[in-house]
Protein backbone atom coordinates (compact mmCIF):
# COMPACT_ATOMS: atom_id res chain seq x y z
CA UNK A 1 0.00 0.00 0.00
CA UNK A 2 1.42 3.78 -1.03
CA UNK A 3 1.67 5.92 2.24
CA UNK A 4 0.41 8.45 -0.09
CA UNK A 5 -2.04 7.88 -3.03
CA UNK A 6 -3.45 11.42 -5.23
CA UNK A 7 -5.53 10.98 -8.05
CA UNK A 8 -6.75 13.75 -10.85
CA UNK A 9 -7.37 16.01 -8.06
CA UNK A 10 -8.67 19.43 -9.49
CA UNK A 11 -9.78 22.57 -7.54
CA UNK A 12 -11.64 25.89 -8.14
CA UNK A 13 -12.14 29.11 -6.14
CA UNK A 14 -15.03 30.53 -8.09
CA UNK A 15 -14.31 30.06 -11.58
CA UNK A 16 -10.56 29.93 -11.17
CA UNK A 17 -9.20 26.97 -11.74
CA UNK A 18 -6.02 26.78 -8.83
CA UNK A 19 -5.57 22.46 -9.36
CA UNK A 20 -5.11 21.20 -12.71
CA UNK A 21 -5.61 16.93 -12.40
CA UNK A 22 -2.51 16.36 -9.96
CA UNK A 23 -2.07 13.22 -9.69
CA UNK A 24 1.41 11.75 -7.00
CA UNK A 25 1.87 8.78 -5.13
CA UNK A 26 4.80 8.24 -2.51
CA UNK A 27 6.12 4.86 -0.42
CA UNK A 28 6.26 4.29 3.26
CA UNK A 29 9.53 6.03 4.38
CA UNK A 30 10.00 8.26 1.27
CA UNK A 31 9.85 11.70 1.01
CA UNK A 32 8.43 13.34 -1.93
CA UNK A 33 9.19 17.37 -2.65
CA UNK A 34 6.62 19.55 -4.37
CA UNK A 35 8.51 22.79 -6.03
CA UNK A 36 6.62 25.71 -7.33
CA UNK A 37 6.92 29.75 -6.51
CA UNK A 38 4.51 31.13 -4.73
CA UNK A 39 0.90 31.11 -5.94
CA UNK A 40 1.59 27.42 -7.63
CA UNK A 41 -0.97 26.00 -5.55
CA UNK A 42 0.90 23.91 -3.23
CA UNK A 43 -0.58 25.00 0.03
CA UNK A 44 -3.88 24.61 -1.42
CA UNK A 45 -2.77 20.76 -2.20
CA UNK A 46 -1.42 20.02 1.02
CA UNK A 47 -4.90 21.12 2.53
CA UNK A 48 -6.48 18.66 0.63
CA UNK A 49 -4.25 16.60 1.54
CA UNK A 50 -4.28 17.12 4.97
CA UNK A 51 -8.17 17.17 4.92
CA UNK A 52 -8.49 20.97 5.62
CA UNK A 53 -10.10 21.47 2.09
CA UNK A 54 -12.79 19.29 -0.16
CA UNK A 55 -11.37 19.25 -3.81
CA UNK A 56 -13.91 19.93 -6.73
CA UNK A 57 -12.79 16.22 -7.96
CA UNK A 58 -10.36 13.86 -7.23
CA UNK A 59 -9.18 11.26 -4.24
CA UNK A 60 -7.25 11.11 -1.72
CA UNK A 61 -5.43 8.14 0.60
CA UNK A 62 -3.05 8.49 3.28
CA UNK A 63 -1.98 4.72 4.80
CA UNK A 64 -5.37 3.60 3.26
CA UNK A 65 -7.74 6.10 4.75
CA UNK A 66 -9.92 8.16 2.37
CA UNK A 67 -9.37 11.77 3.40
CA UNK A 68 -12.38 13.07 1.11
CA UNK A 69 -14.69 11.54 3.38
CA UNK A 70 -11.92 10.72 6.80
CA UNK A 71 -12.48 8.58 9.58
CA UNK A 72 -11.73 9.73 13.08
CA UNK A 73 -8.93 8.28 13.70
CA UNK A 74 -6.98 8.78 10.52
CA UNK A 75 -5.49 12.20 11.76
CA UNK A 76 -3.16 10.22 14.32
CA UNK A 77 -1.10 8.72 11.18
CA UNK A 78 -0.44 12.53 9.76
CA UNK A 79 1.79 15.24 11.19
CA UNK A 80 1.75 18.79 9.80
CA UNK A 81 4.57 21.80 9.90
CA UNK A 82 3.08 24.91 8.79
CA UNK A 83 4.32 28.12 8.38
CA UNK A 84 0.83 29.96 9.77
CA UNK A 85 0.00 27.83 12.47
CA UNK A 86 1.33 25.29 14.85
CA UNK A 87 1.92 27.25 18.18
CA UNK A 88 0.79 29.26 21.21
CA UNK A 89 3.25 32.11 21.71
CA UNK A 90 2.11 33.21 25.49
CA UNK A 91 2.39 29.64 26.10
CA UNK A 92 6.04 28.20 27.22
CA UNK A 93 7.67 25.40 25.19
CA UNK A 94 6.92 23.09 27.36
CA UNK A 95 2.86 23.81 27.74
CA UNK A 96 2.76 24.38 23.74
CA UNK A 97 3.28 20.85 23.37
CA UNK A 98 1.34 19.69 27.19
CA UNK A 99 -1.52 21.48 25.07
CA UNK A 100 -1.16 18.76 22.11
CA UNK A 101 -0.11 16.02 24.18
CA UNK A 102 -3.53 16.33 26.49
CA UNK A 103 -5.28 15.79 23.23
CA UNK A 104 -3.52 13.16 21.72
CA UNK A 105 -3.96 11.65 25.48
CA UNK A 106 0.20 11.43 25.41
CA UNK A 107 2.15 10.23 27.84
CA UNK A 108 4.64 13.37 29.14
CA UNK A 109 7.58 11.76 29.10
CA UNK A 110 7.18 11.65 25.19
CA UNK A 111 7.27 15.96 25.38
CA UNK A 112 10.72 15.87 27.27
CA UNK A 113 12.08 13.29 24.61
CA UNK A 114 10.78 15.52 21.59
CA UNK A 115 12.05 18.77 23.45
CA UNK A 116 15.97 17.04 23.82
CA UNK A 117 15.49 16.31 20.15
CA UNK A 118 15.31 19.28 18.48
CA UNK A 119 17.14 20.66 21.16
CA UNK A 120 15.04 22.97 22.96
CA UNK A 121 14.40 21.09 26.49
CA UNK A 122 16.60 23.68 28.13
CA UNK A 123 14.70 26.55 27.12
CA UNK A 124 11.07 24.44 27.43
CA UNK A 125 10.40 27.39 30.23
CA UNK A 126 10.68 29.95 27.83
CA UNK A 127 7.52 31.27 26.21
CA UNK A 128 7.26 30.82 22.36
CA UNK A 129 6.97 34.72 21.25
CA UNK A 130 10.78 35.15 23.30
CA UNK A 131 12.33 32.14 21.03
CA UNK A 132 14.20 32.74 17.66
CA UNK A 133 12.61 31.93 14.40
CA UNK A 134 14.97 29.47 14.26
CA UNK A 135 14.04 28.03 17.92
CA UNK A 136 10.21 28.43 16.79
CA UNK A 137 10.85 26.43 13.80
CA UNK A 138 12.33 23.49 15.99
CA UNK A 139 8.95 24.05 17.99
CA UNK A 140 6.81 23.24 15.44
CA UNK A 141 8.56 20.33 13.62
CA UNK A 142 8.41 18.68 17.71
CA UNK A 143 4.82 19.56 18.06
CA UNK A 144 4.31 18.00 14.55
CA UNK A 145 6.15 14.57 15.83
CA UNK A 146 4.64 14.56 19.13
CA UNK A 147 2.36 11.85 18.22
CA UNK A 148 4.80 9.57 16.24
CA UNK A 149 2.78 10.67 13.01
CA UNK A 150 3.59 7.85 9.70
CA UNK A 151 3.15 11.04 7.82
CA UNK A 152 4.58 14.40 8.17
CA UNK A 153 3.91 17.33 6.18
CA UNK A 154 5.81 20.08 5.42
CA UNK A 155 5.15 23.33 4.18
CA UNK A 156 8.30 25.38 3.76
CA UNK A 157 9.78 24.49 6.82
CA UNK A 158 13.21 26.61 6.55
CA UNK A 159 11.69 29.54 4.90
CA UNK A 160 13.98 32.04 6.53
CA UNK A 161 15.89 30.13 8.58
CA UNK A 162 19.71 30.57 8.79
CA UNK A 163 21.81 28.06 7.68
CA UNK A 164 22.81 26.50 11.06
CA UNK A 165 18.82 26.06 12.07
CA UNK A 166 18.53 24.78 8.01
CA UNK A 167 20.65 22.01 8.52
CA UNK A 168 19.55 21.00 11.47
CA UNK A 169 15.82 20.73 10.20
CA UNK A 170 17.41 18.80 7.59
CA UNK A 171 19.33 16.35 10.14
CA UNK A 172 15.98 15.73 11.84
CA UNK A 173 14.15 15.69 8.56
CA UNK A 174 16.55 12.86 7.09
CA UNK A 175 16.16 10.81 10.92
CA UNK A 176 12.92 10.87 10.74
CA UNK A 177 12.33 9.32 6.98
CA UNK A 178 15.08 6.92 7.67
CA UNK A 179 12.93 5.62 10.94
CA UNK A 180 10.34 5.01 8.26
CA UNK A 181 8.11 8.23 8.05
CA UNK A 182 7.01 9.49 4.84
CA UNK A 183 7.58 12.99 4.39
CA UNK A 184 6.04 15.55 1.95
CA UNK A 185 7.98 18.55 1.22
CA UNK A 186 6.95 21.83 -0.36
CA UNK A 187 9.03 24.46 -1.16
CA UNK A 188 10.53 26.50 -3.56
CA UNK A 189 14.16 26.45 -2.14
CA UNK A 190 15.61 24.18 -5.33
CA UNK A 191 19.11 23.12 -3.12
CA UNK A 192 16.33 21.50 -0.27
CA UNK A 193 14.76 19.89 -2.33
CA UNK A 194 17.62 18.08 -4.03
CA UNK A 195 19.36 17.47 -0.99
CA UNK A 196 16.31 15.65 1.11
CA UNK A 197 13.51 14.02 -1.73
CA UNK A 198 14.01 10.81 -3.71
CA UNK A 199 11.50 12.44 -6.22
CA UNK A 200 10.10 16.02 -6.82
CA UNK A 201 7.03 17.24 -8.96
CA UNK A 202 7.79 21.01 -10.47
CA UNK A 203 4.23 23.02 -9.83
CA UNK A 204 3.68 25.37 -11.95
CA UNK A 205 -0.05 27.27 -11.91
CA UNK A 206 -1.61 24.39 -10.59
CA UNK A 207 -0.35 21.72 -13.10
CA UNK A 208 2.67 18.90 -12.63
CA UNK A 209 4.91 19.99 -15.47
CA UNK A 210 7.70 17.57 -14.48
CA UNK A 211 8.32 14.72 -12.41
CA UNK A 212 11.51 12.31 -10.92
CA UNK A 213 14.13 11.79 -9.65
CA UNK A 214 16.23 15.55 -9.63
CA UNK A 215 19.48 14.14 -10.85
CA UNK A 216 17.24 12.23 -13.33
CA UNK A 217 15.12 15.78 -14.38
CA UNK A 218 18.29 17.55 -14.84
CA UNK A 219 19.83 14.75 -17.24
CA UNK A 220 16.53 15.66 -19.14
CA UNK A 221 17.53 19.04 -19.71
CA UNK A 222 20.82 18.56 -20.41
CA UNK A 223 20.99 20.44 -23.55
CA UNK A 224 20.87 23.74 -21.14
CA UNK A 225 24.96 22.56 -20.38
CA UNK A 226 27.04 25.43 -21.47
CA UNK A 227 31.38 25.74 -21.22
CA UNK A 228 32.30 28.56 -19.32
CA UNK A 229 34.75 29.89 -20.03
CA UNK A 230 36.89 33.01 -18.13
CA UNK A 231 39.53 34.50 -20.52
CA UNK A 232 43.07 36.16 -19.40
CA UNK A 233 41.54 39.48 -20.01
CA UNK A 234 38.41 39.07 -17.63
CA UNK A 235 35.86 38.12 -20.45
CA UNK A 236 33.32 35.17 -19.48
CA UNK A 237 32.59 33.48 -23.36
CA UNK A 238 29.89 30.56 -23.32
CA UNK A 239 29.62 27.74 -25.50
CA UNK A 240 27.45 25.09 -26.23
CA UNK A 241 29.03 21.99 -24.64
CA UNK A 242 28.84 20.38 -28.19
CA UNK A 243 31.75 19.18 -30.67
CA UNK A 244 30.63 22.19 -33.23
CA UNK A 245 32.48 24.29 -30.35
CA UNK A 246 35.81 22.69 -30.88
CA UNK A 247 37.01 24.47 -32.76
CA UNK A 248 36.34 27.72 -31.17
CA UNK A 249 38.29 26.08 -27.90
CA UNK A 250 40.96 25.34 -29.68
CA UNK A 251 41.63 28.84 -30.83
CA UNK A 252 41.59 30.11 -27.07
CA UNK A 253 43.88 27.25 -25.53
CA UNK A 254 46.01 27.76 -28.61
CA UNK A 255 46.96 31.88 -27.72
CA UNK A 256 46.73 30.65 -24.21
CA UNK A 257 43.61 32.59 -22.88
CA UNK A 258 41.51 31.00 -21.14
CA UNK A 259 41.86 31.20 -17.19
CA UNK A 260 39.23 28.98 -16.15
CA UNK A 261 37.02 26.56 -17.34
CA UNK A 262 33.87 25.57 -15.89
CA UNK A 263 30.60 23.30 -17.40
CA UNK A 264 27.13 24.54 -16.41
CA UNK A 265 24.99 21.58 -16.17
CA UNK A 266 21.44 22.19 -15.93
CA UNK A 267 19.85 22.73 -12.22
CA UNK A 268 16.27 22.87 -11.43
CA UNK A 269 16.05 26.14 -11.40
CA UNK A 270 17.01 26.20 -15.29
CA UNK A 271 14.74 23.22 -15.64
CA UNK A 272 11.85 25.62 -14.22
CA UNK A 273 12.57 28.51 -16.13
CA UNK A 274 12.63 26.39 -19.24
CA UNK A 275 9.17 24.74 -18.91
CA UNK A 276 7.56 27.83 -17.37
CA UNK A 277 9.57 30.61 -18.12
CA UNK A 278 9.39 31.66 -14.39
CA UNK A 279 12.05 31.42 -11.41
CA UNK A 280 11.29 29.26 -8.57
CA UNK A 281 12.20 31.85 -6.62
CA UNK A 282 9.13 33.96 -8.03
CA UNK A 283 6.31 35.70 -5.62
Amino acid sequence: MEAIEIKDIRHHFGEKEVLKGITLSAQKGEIIGLLGPSGAGKTTLIKIITGQLIPSEGSVFLSGYDMIRPERDVYREIGMMMDDFGIYERLTCYDNLKLYADIYQIHEGRIREVLEWVDLYEARRCPAQKLSKGMQGRLKLARAVLHHPNILFLDEPTSGLDPATTRRIHDLIHQMQQEGTTVFLTTHNMAEAEKLCKHIALLHEGSIVEYGEPKEICRRYNHQNKLRLLLNDGTVVTLPNTGESAEQMKAYLSNGQIETIHSTEPDLESVFMELTGRSLQDD
